[in-house]
């Protein structure tokens, strides 16, 4: 994801004559945050909720809220730094249940509030998840308590490793008869394989909005990047970033040619 919103970022900027040298894949956030605050580079695709962690303030309930996670984090950077939150995207890169597709449609379930009361009138689940999802406070346990639902150890395929990879792997599968994963929202194996996710109706996770932030220094040099990149992230909603990561993930796509055609598809670049 962080390959495709880069290119995404950096083919925008070069089609509009703002010259931009290649530092995409720098490395995981610590590395390209130290990066930015030292100057060593300009501009890159951040989220929302990793403010939280910057700014020694993991247990606000404010992270839970888009628009209040957006708006904190973009304020406390930018006294602290000078570093400029533009406009998100829609999408929400946080924990969350996907459920097979034909699960959800029959029994018309969009919501955790619909999958609490479908698990709690004895509805036929089985979830594939980490260790570390089934038993972190703020993971699971959280979720069952505020959509009120008790998986029991029988409906619970615990991996020990878990990344979600696997995890969706065996709710596509049926592995063991699962038909739900943890995931992250925008995980490229969501929609090949059959898994729709669930809206955490009632805010359980914070929020992860994948937004630019760039330099002030920079962004003064050039406030054009503020109108060019608003109208390309709010394209990039939950379903088109599963599906761009996919073509990347599952199907081995070059990053750079899957955000090519979605510029061009969308008519930001000729």
């Amino acid at each position: 994801e962080g390959g495709v919103l880069g290119n995404i970022i950096q083919l925008v900027l070069n089609a509009n004559n703002i010259k931009t040298s290649d530092r995409i894949q720098l490395g995981g956030t610590p590395v390209v945050r130290k990066a930015i605050t030292a100057g060593e580079i300009d501009i890159y695709p951040e989220y929302t909720g990793n403010a939280a962690f910057f700014f020694e303030k993991a247990d606000d309930p404010v992270w839970k809220d888009a628009a209040k996670a957006y708006e904190t984090a973009k304020k406390l950077d930018y006294d602290a730094n000078k570093i400029v939150w533009l406009s998100p995207s829609p999408a929400n890169n946080t924990w969350a249940i996907a459920l097979r597709k034909e699960v959800a449609e029959t029994n018309k379930l969009a919501t955790l509030t619909d999958f609490g009361k479908y698990v709690a009138g004895g509805g036929q689940v089985v979830l594939a998840a980490s260790a570390e999802f089934v038993n972190s406070a703020a993971a699971l346990p959280a979720f069952q308590t505020t959509y009120g639902f008790t998986l029991k150890p029988d409906q619970l395929i615990t991996l020990s490793g878990g990344d979600t990879a696997a995890t969706i792997a065996a709710a596509a599968n049926q592995t063991n008869g699962a038909n739900a994963a943890m995931v992250y929202g925008t995980d490229g194996g969501i929609a090949p394989s059959g898994l729709v996710v669930l809206d955490d109706d009632k805010g359980v996770q914070p929020v992860y909005q994948p937004a630019p932030i760039i330099r002030e220094a920079v962004l003064k040099q050039h406030p054009e990047i503020e109108t060019l990149l608003k109208p390309v992230f709010a394209k990039l909603d939950l379903v088109t970033l599963q599906e761009l990561n996919g073509r990347v993930q599952v199907g081995g796509e070059p990053v750079k040619g899957v955000a090519e055609d979605f510029l061009k598809k969308n008519g930001f670049l000729k």
